[in-house]
């Protein structure tokens, strides 16, 4: 990852076969307090650490294939807590073989990320979207992949950042890992508005990129205004 998104926390979330695919999601600056780069979240800030539900309202407890697929999601889920990756990884992709599932899909992808398989990953949380496109977690997930990606691709990450930040406008540390891509990618005053909306609910680490980003903004608009005065002395007088 370019050391100019170091503020980017990360964070990728797991949704859990016993919770339902929870819908905020975590932010990219440092390692929110779910997961870390290392751990099932992403880049920028951290990826919730939210582990995605096999039961949908549409699925039947007495459909053979659904039960298989929800336990194979349960044990994923059990091995990637006990951080055997690899097991986990089989275990969803069975899940998803059986039953193509958005909660599949994300988990999926997340053993995809600790493996540091980034298209693999992309494409997981893709089709999570396309079955489930109200979940931040997911977009959050993809905006990390976008930034640690050996190709970063800044601009998809803060797209699906301002998603996740439509779809959880009062999840602070979503907004915190939208604040570090907008710094980083030069839009200080609106970076300095998301790490304002982070603070207000609750990430307390944004006061100390606020002040920075504020000091980054006078540091420009004092270069505008000396370039200014060069210009005007350089013209000539009539």
């Amino acid at each position: 990852m370019s050391a100019r998104f170091s503020s980017f926390t990360r964070l990728v979330r797991v949704a859990s076969a016993r919770t339902a695919l929870r819908t905020p999601a975590r932010s990219f600056y440092a390692l929110s307090r779910r997961a870390t780069a290392e751990n099932p979240r992403v880049a920028l800030q951290s990826i919730g650490r939210r582990w995605a539900t096999s039961t949908t309202a549409t699925s039947s407890a007495v459909n053979p294939a659904e039960v298989e697929a929800m336990q194979c999601l349960e044990e994923g889920t059990q091995k990637l807590e006990e951080g055997d990756v690899q097991a986990a990884k089989t275990l969803y992709q069975r899940s998803v073989d059986i039953k193509r599932s958005a909660s599949g899909l994300f988990n999926l992808g997340v053993t995809h990320y600790h493996l540091k398989e980034f298209d693999q990953a992309i494409s997981c949380w893709k089709d999570s979207i396309t079955l489930q496109p109200s979940s931040p977690d997911a977009h959050t997930n993809l905006a990390s992949a976008y930034i640690v990606s050996p190709v970063s691709r800044p601009d998809l990450a803060l797209h699906h950042l301002r998603v996740a930040s439509s779809l959880a406008p009062e999840d602070g540390e979503i907004a915190f890992n939208l604040a570090a891509v907008l710094e980083a990618c030069g839009f200080l005053e609106e970076s300095l508005e998301q790490y304002k909306k982070s603070k207000e609910f609750g990430v307390e680490r944004a006061a100390m990129h606020m002040r920075n980003v504020s000091a980054k903004i006078l540091g420009k608009q004092m270069k505008e205004a000396e370039s200014q005065t060069a210009d005007a002395k350089s013209e000539p007088s009539s």
